[in-house]
């Protein structure tokens, strides 16, 4: 009987971390491309992901790679996959559209019930033709992700459109059906969003995730994306670190995902060898991206990132009085003996050696995600505009001609000094570079170091 009840036990342990894990981790030599429209041509979720990655995994070779055009529909995004996204030889290709593809204004007007039954079954037949691209595909696991949803509830300046994100769920729902069928992973970004805005806008009515406009998350939204996928990817406690000491008896009780090694009594404290197998995730604290407003450290407010994902536990028991927490000869701070009982997160404090390790690979991770960001101003031009005159990837002295003819649209306005320099080979031949020797020296320097702790008794 008792063997029978921790079989059942074992069995309902697994079907929870099954139902937390929808979607596979990243595994070594993966590369995964993210094919989406503005909200993954501008955004930072998937840049924000790779971080986790590089921190948490700092042993792991992946490649993390945008391939979002801005105002692209299924349509777009079909028509894309031989010259933007198969080339990039993705091992695993995660596919969100839906927000353009439902229309705008029109929900405001007579007839919008038509129309939007109209636009989603539009997306369904261009959706079928990339589902069957996407069938013939070998070695590449597919995953669907229904988008970040348009936020209708929000009490800002600009009006909504009525029942837009219902017609998007509607996307969301032959989506997920498409990858029920065909046996590929699965994850719903609209519901868990509006979920999010609906209960914070209970407090506070002009609360979004979505940003001014309702479409474009902030880098705060983008952080949630992350973390909702990360989250799929059964990631939820799992710790960067832990480290349990009982300081009465000079012994280490436990460790988790690092090693401690000589523990030494000291006349006003102890010290040992701290080795962690990964850096704790570094939260931005400035808005960075066109129009942005929010960091990304705003998403801690409203998901649970810091207690599920980024904890690197110090708990010391058997103190007596306040201690000064040293790291390599680095004064951290001072806490009584009561708060070391309880456990530190080292992660949450940013003053650490190893968070300012985790905030230099932050940084060059940025630097890369802006000088992708170039490459997809040049693709937006190729599909938006040179595409449909035929002129794809032609990068001459004509296509200058025809961008100077069309300077009357503000985004192609916008991107014609870029052009200019994108038209050469050599050119994105050099960003490229620059791009690699990024990832490069972000992987040399992301591997943890041993760090030496000491407490000294306060006086």
């Amino acid at each position: 009987m008792k063997t029978k009840v921790i079989i059942l036990f074992a069995l309902f342990l697994l079907s929870l971390n099954v139902a937390a894990q929808q979607i596979s981790p990243f595994k070594e030599n993966d590369r995964v491309v993210f094919l989406g429209n503005s909200i993954t041509d501008g955004g930072h979720y998937h840049s924000y992901i790779w971080l986790y990655y590089m921190t948490r995994f700092p042993h792991m070779n992946l490649t993390v790679l945008n391939a979002g055009v801005g105002g692209d529909r299924a349509e777009e995004m079909f028509k894309r996959l031989d010259g933007d996204v198969f080339p990039k030889k993705p091992t695993v290709l995660i596919t969100t559209f839906g927000m353009n593809d439902t229309g705008y204004f029109e929900y405001n007007q007579p007839g919008a019930e038509e129309y939007a039954d109209k636009r989603v079954s539009e997306s369904q037949e261009w959706y079928k033709k990339m589902e069957d691209r996407y069938k013939k595909l070998s070695g590449t696991k597919i995953v669907i992700m229904g988008s970040s949803p348009y936020d209708e509830t929000a009490k800002i300046e600009n009006n909504p459109f009525k029942n837009k994100n219902k017609a998007m769920m509607r996307i969301v729902d032959f989506q997920r059906e498409s990858a029920r069928a065909n046996h590929w992973e699965f994850i719903d970004l609209n519901r868990s969003m509006t979920d999010i805005n609906e209960r914070e806008q209970k407090i506070e009515p002009s609360f979004t995730l979505c940003g001014d406009d309702r479409i474009h998350p902030d880098n705060d939204g983008h952080m949630v994306m992350a973390y909702l996928l990360l989250k799929a990817q059964g990631f939820a406690g799992k710790e960067v670190a832990n480290i349990d000491i009982d300081a009465s008896k000079a012994v280490v009780k436990s460790t988790s995902n690092c090693t401690v090694s000589d523990l030494k009594k000291t006349a006003d404290g102890f010290c040992f060898d701290y080795l962690a197998k990964a850096l704790p995730y570094p939260l931005d604290t400035i808005a960075r991206g066109w129009g942005q407003k929010k960091a990304q450290v705003r998403a801690t407010e409203v998901v649970p990132f810091m207690e599920e994902m980024n904890r690197e536990i110090l708990k010391i028991s058997g103190l007596k009085g306040s201690y000064h927490l040293i790291i390599d000869k680095e004064e951290i701070g001072v806490w009584p003996a009561e708060e070391f009982a309880k456990g530190i997160n080292l992660a949450a404090l940013s003053n650490t050696p190893q968070y300012q390790q985790a905030l230099k690979i932050m940084f060059l991770n940025e630097e890369r995600w802006e000088i992708e960001r170039r490459f997809r101003d040049y693709m937006w031009l190729e599909y938006t505009l040179f595409w449909k005159k035929d002129m794809l990837f032609q990068d001459n002295r004509e296509s200058i001609q025809v961008l100077d003819e069309n300077l009357d649209n503000g985004w192609v306005r916008a991107k014609r000094d870029l052009y200019a320099k994108a038209m050469f080979p050599e050119v994105r031949q050099a960003w490229q570079n620059e791009m690699d020797l990024l990832v490069s020296m972000i992987y040399k320097l992301n591997k943890p170091v041993t760090r030496k702790i000491t407490l000294v008794r306060d006086k």
